[in-house]
Order: structure tokens, then sequence, then C-alpha cells
């Protein structure tokens, strides 16, 4: 059973006539969002290479904008938004709780690599 797409993007915010336009407007808004990323990285500003939360502040930006991109992608180009909403949680949810722990592993592992680089040998008790 065939059905009409919404033809909005940002809740609604921004609203266009054809699907075509849509794809557009959501290419620019991807666009946007890796140009701050791209521009982030070339720049580095000494603002944001505070520590925060085990990490530089720079760098937490970077996976919440690739986050932000992931999530937008699926929910317009995957036709998320269009699904039933226990879909949508199964789906985002699953991927969300994957990713915080991808996250989780890889600031463990990254931490004790720094720590085998900058002291030799680290036993870890666990």
């Amino acid at each position: 059973m065939a059905h009409e797409h919404k033809l909005e993007i940002l809740r609604g915010l921004i609203k266009f006539k054809s699907n075509t336009q849509k794809i557009w407007g959501v290419l620019l808004l991807l666009t946007i969002v890796t140009t701050v990323e791209v521009v982030l990285g070339i720049i580095k500003p000494e603002s944001l290479m505070a520590p925060f939360l085990g990490m530089k502040l720079l760098n937490w930006i970077f996976i919440i904008l690739t986050i932000v991109k992931a999530y937008y992608i699926t929910w317009d180009f995957m036709h998320m938004r269009d699904e039933t909403k226990a879909l949508r949680r199964m789906v985002v949810w699953t991927a969300v709780f994957l990713i915080c722990y991808l996250i989780f592993i890889l600031l463990q592992e990254g931490g004790y690599v720094f720590d085998v680089y900058k002291d030799g040998f680290v036993k870890r008790d666990f």
C-alpha cells in the first residue's frame, strides 16, 4: 500500500513541494553539518581543546555531529519517520545503545593503549 511521504524537515520547520526539493534540502542540511565538522577539524579552536569526560571537547562535538548525521540519514532517507512508533523506537534505541557502548569500549581501550605507550606495561585488575 503506497502512501505519501512527509515533505518537511527539522520537525516541520522547513516544508517542500516535491520529493526532489526535499532531497536537495536534506543534502544541504547534511552538507552544512559536514562543513562545520571539517572547519572545526582544520581550525581546531583552542577553546575546544579542554578535557571533558576523558576526551577533548572537540572530539565530543565530532561524535555528536556524526551521530546527528547518521540519525538524520536514517530518519529521512530510510523513511523511518513514516514507520510505526514501535519500529522507530526499536531501530533508533538499539542504534543509540550500540553507539554508546562502542564509545565506551573505544574510550576504555584507548585509555589503556595510551597508558601503555606512556608508562610501559600496565596491568589492570578487573
